[in-house]
């Protein structure tokens, strides 16, 4: 088992008080801190403290896929880890985003070397050929925009606007009020001429601000739609946010994220385990690039209500969030004193201490895990106990 020293990602949504209070650092940070990632992506890969010098958790692993990863997991996986563990403390919203599948993930990845497109370059959609399904489970009050809304409340919140303008972005949902109109509706949104673009959403946020102003189903909704503009003023997106269900977590609540979810996170600190993947297709509220033929390609408009996941009691003291990944499989502990749990062992894992302080005990051997620590543990390594007055996540895979 090894303590983890993990890399901060200065993203300009991020926070700079979250993550430096969680990691026992002076606040305010120099710069944002809006991701801890926590794993072997070649991207930001954690670095452990084995030997002299360390090394990085991805050259660990690739030195011995079997060894520290097991044969089930390396050989599944291609000897990688399958996952990326992060903890995310936005203070303003992230773009609206959504990810590949797998087969999507692979031929796009395929397509665009084929073009000879850097795998920096600010255009290009793929940077590897994974699929990044992901679970977000809130460590404190996380405001989130997920997956569309049912078509018949997304008309009832355009209407309530009273904007005549927005008839024929409204019609398609008119004579197909289910995830076919949603699909031809966002088109319509994401295509609409450029040379009117500013004029439709600045129309659009005036009627928001007005609603947001009085009470009303939609307050909300219409409040985040404002914000949203007042970041990027004459952005399509800001209308395509309206459309999308607007989820409140509270501490310990998780949603779930399959391929083709559109969504946005709005604010707030949580815990995000997914596959270990970068992939992100942009839908707007962002400076980077939104290749919209491909968005549209990879989305899914399924529409209905976001279901809200808490972890369920499991074996031993855990408790599991369920969900139908391979790649992952995330848990928590709530430790007390006289609490000792042996979790089953699943192959490579990652223990993140998120509140008080545990002690993680293996062959005789004690690491302590104040508030904002993380270790590694091998698939090599032996049943281990947890002990401590604190909340402990779990991340491991999901076979």
């Amino acid at each position: 088992m090894d303590l983890l020293d993990n890399v901060i990602q200065p993203y300009a949504w991020g926070s700079r008080t979250a993550l430096a209070e969680l990691l026992g650092q002076p606040t305010p940070s120099a710069t944002c801190q809006a991701e801890l990632w926590m794993g072997a992506h070649p991207g930001a890969p954690s670095r452990v403290r084995r030997g002299a010098e360390g090394r990085s958790l991805l050259e660990l692993i690739r030195a011995a896929p079997e060894r520290e990863l097991g044969g089930v997991v390396a050989r599944r996986f291609g000897g990688e880890l399958p996952f990326l563990f992060k903890v995310l403390a936005a203070e303003s919203p992230l773009s609206l985003q959504t990810h590949p599948s797998l087969a999507q993930a692979r031929e796009g990845y395929a397509r665009e070397n084929s073009l000879g497109l850097a795998l920096g370059a600010p255009h290009r959609n793929y940077k590897d050929p994974n699929h990044k399904p992901e679970l977000t489970c809130a460590l404190t009050p996380f405001d989130a925009l997920c997956g569309f809304r049912r078509a018949d409340e997304t008309l009832a919140l355009f209407d309530s606007l009273g904007l005549e303008s927005l008839a024929p972005l409204l019609a398609p949902l008119r004579q197909s009020p289910d995830a076919h109109g949603v699909a031809r509706m966002f088109e319509a949104l994401m295509t609409w001429p450029r040379e009117r673009r500013g004029a439709l959403v600045a129309e659009v946020l005036e009627a928001c601000a007005v609603g947001a102003r009085r009470e009303g189903r939609f307050r909300e909704e219409l409040r985040q739609a404002v914000r949203l503009g007042e970041l990027y003023p004459g952005d399509p997106g800001v209308v395509g946010a309206l459309m999308l269900n607007l989820v409140r977590l509270q501490p310990g609540e998780a949603i779930y994220l399959p391929a083709g979810n559109l969504h946005a996170y709005l604010g707030g600190v949580a815990v995000e385990l997914m596959a270990n993947s970068d992939n992100v297709l942009r839908g707007g509220c962002t400076p980077k690039h939104v290749d919209v033929p491909e968005l549209l390609r990879v989305l899914d408009f399924q529409c209905g209500p976001v279901r809200t996941l808490v972890a369920a009691p499991g074996q031993d003291s855990e408790s599991v969030y369920p969900t139908p990944t391979e790649e992952f499989r995330l848990s928590r502990f709530e430790l007390r004193p006289g609490l000792a749990p042996c979790p089953e062992r699943r192959g490579p894992e990652i223990l993140l201490c998120a509140k008080g302080s545990a002690r993680l005990s293996l062959a005789g051997e004690t690491i302590a895990l104040p508030r904002g620590s993380s270790v590694f543990v091998s698939a090599a390594d032996g049943a281990y106990t947890l002990e401590g007055e604190g909340l402990v996540f779990r991340a491991t895979s999901g076979l």
